[in-house]
C-alpha cells in the first residue's frame, strides 16, 4: 500500500514537472518571438537612420558641384536681365532722339499760316497805297498770332501799373512817380515778359516809380 502510495506521489511530481516544462517552453517561444518582432524592428530602424545620416551628410564635392549649380543660375538670370535693361535703355534713348526731332513740328506747322499771312501783307503794301487796309491787315495778323501762341501756353506778364514783382519783372531803372500811388510799382514797360505754361521764359524790363 505504501509502495503504491508512492509511486503515485511520483507521478504527480512527474506530471507537474512536465506541465511546468511545457509552459516554460510555450513563455520561451513566446518570448522569442516577440525578442525577434524587437530585433527587426531595430534593425528597421537603424536602416532608416543610416539612409538619413547618408543623405545629411554629402561628400564635399556635391557640395561644390550644387553650388556651382546654383551660381550657373544666378549668371545667366543675372545676364538675362542685363540683356533686357540694355535693351529697354537702348528703345527708350531711341524713342527720346525721335521726340525731341519732332517736338517742334506741330508748332511749326501751325505757325506757317502766319507767316503766309505776313508775306500777303509785304505784296500789299507794295501793292496798295490803302494805309489803313495794310494797318487792319497787320493788326489781324498780329492778333491771330497772339491766339496762336496762347493756344500753346504762353501768356503775356502782366506789368503795366502793378506792384514790382522780381519772380516776373526786371528792372531796367527808376524815375519819380507821377503820383504817390504809383510808387514801387511798374510805370512804363520796355520790353514784354512771357511765361510758357506759368514758367518765367523772358522776363518783362520795366521802370519802376519811386
Amino acid at each position: 500500500m505504501k509502495k503504491k502510495n508512492k509511486e503515485q506521489k511520483k507521478n504527480k511530481k512527474k506530471i507537474k514537472n512536465d506541465q511546468k516544462a511545457e509552459n516554460n517552453i510555450v513563455e520561451n517561444e513566446n518570448l522569442s518571438e516577440e525578442t525577434k518582432k524587437n530585433i527587426e524592428e531595430n534593425n528597421s530602424t537603424k536602416k532608416e537612420n543610416d539612409t538619413t545620416s547618408v543623405k545629411k551628410e554629402e561628400s564635399p564635392e556635391d557640395k561644390i558641384e550644387a553650388l556651382g549649380v546654383k551660381l550657373a543660375e544666378l549668371n545667366d538670370k543675372y545676364l538675362r536681365q542685363s540683356a533686357e535693361y540694355d535693351n529697354y535703355r537702348r528703345r527708350t534713348l531711341k524713342e527720346k532722339m525721335e521726340l525731341t526731332k519732332t517736338a517742334n513740328e506741330k508748332v511749326l506747322v501751325n505757325i506757317l499760316p502766319v507767316i503766309d499771312n505776313l508775306e500777303r501783307a509785304l505784296v500789299s503794301i507794295q501793292e496798295t497805297d490803302d494805309i489803313k487796309a495794310l494797318e487792319e491787315g497787320v493788326s489781324l495778323i498780329y492778333n491771330n498770332f497772339k491766339d496762336f501762341i496762347k493756344q500753346h501756353g504762353v501768356k503775356e506778364i502782366e506789368a503795366i501799373n502793378v506792384v514790382f514783382d522780381t519772380d516776373f519783372h526786371e528792372a531796367l531803372t527808376k524815375i519819380p512817380a507821377p503820383n504817390d500811388d504809383l510808387k514801387g510799382k511798374v510805370v512804363d514797360v520796355i520790353e514784354k515778359g512771357y511765361t510758357l505754361n506759368d514758367k518765367v521764359i523772358r522776363f518783362a524790363k520795366v521802370v519802376i516809380g519811386e
